[in-house]
């Protein structure tokens, strides 16, 4: 269990805690009670203490090293300007003086308005009310129901959807990814399972396995594996066979497209496939996997193809190798940052 530098062990659920904790007081309406909720939770123990400081550390050390490489690339200050204001949240009277009680201006400066923080330092605030979570780096398999298997993906948030009788029969993605393995009964009953997810439903019946992944923003994933699955959305229905899948967003669902299952399922064997992938969407994708952040400076190199089979337990090597590859030169800070310009 790793330690701050004061020697107290910081969990890793403590850390995605403080997280959660820093993105609601920078965002959300803060008042009285909240504040009084997070104090309790702050001064538990010296380890809820010491994540608070991390996470705050981190966010600094990240903000530092930011506006330094925006100092030296036009481009990429355009574009980052335009990420940090992209969903605008004007902030409320009085809220600066909540904030100034729980943290340093330094470490929300630049945040109080943005309701989907750049570079996803914390969840987004519709993922916080989850049954179920996993922390970076981890995967973690369920079983809800008979014959059904739910695997999360890192950073993955679910809340459960039960019938009237207790049984679970469904999730809400709140936000990551999912794999549903749906087995056949012996006695001929068919198992079924629903996954909610932004705008649309996903559902299975019968021994089939899909997949659903719903990451920052309104977009939606769906995959069907094995046997047959149904999607449903305002825009119409997809019924999406063995190796098909289809995106969806909060008004449109796209059309049927045939897939490569084995890339996609990947995760759940321990690597990351890419191929002929854009540099930032690789670097979005082990993000999601690696404690800290990597961010990427040099804006010309955005959307350079990565092509590749990575191990999840050893993604500095692939780091390693992308920063050798397109010759970027790399500055490791505190926290597990990693600022590639």
């Amino acid at each position: 269990m790793p330690a701050d530098e004061r020697g107290h062990a910081v969990p890793d659920a403590l850390r995605e805690e403080a997280r959660i904790w820093l993105g609601r007081l920078a965002l959300a309406e803060v008042t009285q009670m909240d504040m009084q909720a997070f104090k309790r939770w702050q001064h538990t123990s010296a380890a809820h203490q010491a994540a608070f400081d991390e996470a705050k550390h981190q966010w600094h050390a990240m903000k530092l090293a930011i506006d330094e490489g925006l100092r030296a690339d036009p481009k990429a200050t355009a574009r980052y300007r335009q990420l940090a204001h992209g969903t605008p949240r004007a902030a409320q009277p009085g809220r600066r003086a909540f904030l100034g009680a729980a943290m340093s201006a330094a470490a929300v400066a630049g945040v109080a308005v943005v309701a989907y923080p750049p570079l996803g330092l914390w969840p987004a605030p519709g993922a916080w009310g989850a049954d179920e979570r996993t922390a970076t780096g981890e995967q973690r398999t369920l079983g809800f129901a008979r014959h059904v298997r739910v695997t999360l993906n890192t950073q993955t948030r679910v809340r459960r959807e039960t019938s009237v009788h207790g049984e679970t029969t469904g999730i809400d993605l709140l936000a990551g990814e999912v794999a549903i393995d749906l087995q056949a009964m012996q006695e001929g009953a068919s198992p079924s399972f629903v996954v909610t997810a932004g705008a649309g439903r996903s559902g299975a019946q019968g021994a089939s396995r899909f997949q659903v992944r719903h990451l920052r923003g309104s977009k939606v994933c769906v995959t069907c594996i094995e046997g047959s699955v149904q999607v449903a959305h305002a825009a119409g229905h997809k019924l999406l066979q063995a190796r098909q899948q289809t995106v969806y967003d909060a008004t449109s669902l796209g059309g049927v497209q045939a897939v490569e299952p084995a890339d996609l399922s990947a995760w759940r064997k321990g690597e990351l496939v890419f191929r002929q992938t854009p540099l930032a969407q690789v670097l979005d994708e082990i993000n999601r996997y690696r404690p800290g952040r990597v961010v990427l400076m040099a804006d010309a190199r955005r959307d350079s193809a990565v092509s590749g089979r990575f191990s999840i337990a050893v993604l500095d090597e692939a780091l390693l190798q992308i920063q050798h590859s397109f010759d970027l030169r790399a500055r490791v800070l505190p926290g597990g940052l990693l600022i590639l310009s």
